[in-house]
């Protein structure tokens, strides 16, 4: 048994049991990877998959917990690849994140960090919820900024950062602006606008809305907080988008009602894959993110060391 079987043998299940897309992922040829497998399997002397006419359709029970154990040893591998090669060699930093993020609550830290690591190149993914999870997952980003829809990240190292809240942005005439107290009744009279992962079965914004008995008229969803703001300045509807997205440039056409007595707060994590190896300059770039915290708290997130989740840590976390 080699790493380059189990390399093999870990990449066929990524890629979707395709023989030929595991060969051009780890550039090598299609009966190199069946040799490989043919081999594991001799030594092992079990089944890795379930088979139908030469096909790979699944992995068999003894597959499933062998595709754990190698996919932990690659992850050691790679932490020791990483260990050995220079830190600042020219390298990349991959994070996903939302548009949110990017726009409002991290250009301070990108100007921070790109002082205190000018060899770093920053590489943002957007995507939704589930696509952030999903890039963790795969390798595809060193770690990724999510809030809302934490379902989907279940089986990742989570590191609480914030709390965020929503607001009601509308036009200045528009009829809410004369309403002291927003309830759901008023919400519900008006088409929404909000983000695309607004309402789903997890979402906070839907279960309140649930709970109220109220039905939403969704008018428009997006990922963008931007285009939310343009569809309600066209008059399209009432939008709903994180107060953190808020600037001193639309005070001059839109109307803000705080929205924090009818829904409660969302959480901000950051996100990784149980295989991380974190470098100094991800410990930085996080810290200056959320510089309530400290180095040795994201160490015990990286060795899987449960994080205080609970909810009186959660309300004391600072509000984006």
């Amino acid at each position: 048994m080699n790493i380059n079987q189990l390399r093999s043998f870990v990449e066929i299940v990524k890629n979707n049991f395709n023989i030929t897309s595991t060969a051009e992922k780890l550039y090598t040829s299609q009966p190199t990877i069946s040799k490989q497998i043919k081999f594991l399997e001799e030594e092992l002397n079990a089944s890795l998959f379930i088979r139908k006419n030469n096909n790979l359709l699944a992995l068999s029970p003894v597959g499933k917990q062998v595709h754990q154990i190698a996919s932990n040893i690659l992850g050691q591998v790679e932490k020791i690849k990483n260990m050995v090669a220079e830190e600042e060699q020219a390298v990349n930093l991959h994070i996903a994140t939302t548009h949110t993020q990017i726009r409002y609550k991290l250009p301070h830290v990108v100007e921070k960090f790109r002082t205190m690591h000018p060899n770093v190149s920053i590489h943002f993914h957007q995507g939704t919820p589930a696509q952030l999870a999903d890039m963790v997952r795969q390798g595809e980003v060193d770690f990724a900024i999510a809030t809302e829809s934490m379902h989907f990240y279940s089986d990742l190292l989570m590191l609480p950062c914030y709390r965020w809240a929503r607001s009601v942005i509308v036009p200045k005439s528009h009829p809410l602006v004369n309403v002291e107290y927003i309830t759901f009744e008023d919400l519900a009279g008006y088409p929404l606008i909000t983000y695309v992962f607004g309402f789903t079965e997890h979402s906070t914004l839907d279960i309140v809305f649930h709970q109220s008995g109220m039905r939403p008229k969704i008018a428009l969803t997006a990922a963008d907080t931007e285009i939310i703001k343009h569809y309600v300045r066209l008059g399209l509807g009432v939008g709903m988008i994180a107060t953190a997205a808020l600037d001193d440039r639309d005070l001059a056409d839109l109307h803000i009602i705080n929205a924090d007595h009818l829904i409660p707060p969302s959480f901000t994590y950051v996100c990784m894959n149980q295989q991380v190896h974190m470098k100094n300059y991800m410990y930085d770039f996080i810290l200056l993110y959320a510089p309530h915290l400290n180095k040795n708290t994201i160490q015990l997130c990286e060795q899987g060391q449960q994080i205080d989740c609970s909810q009186m840590v959660l309300d004391n976390l600072p509000t984006l």
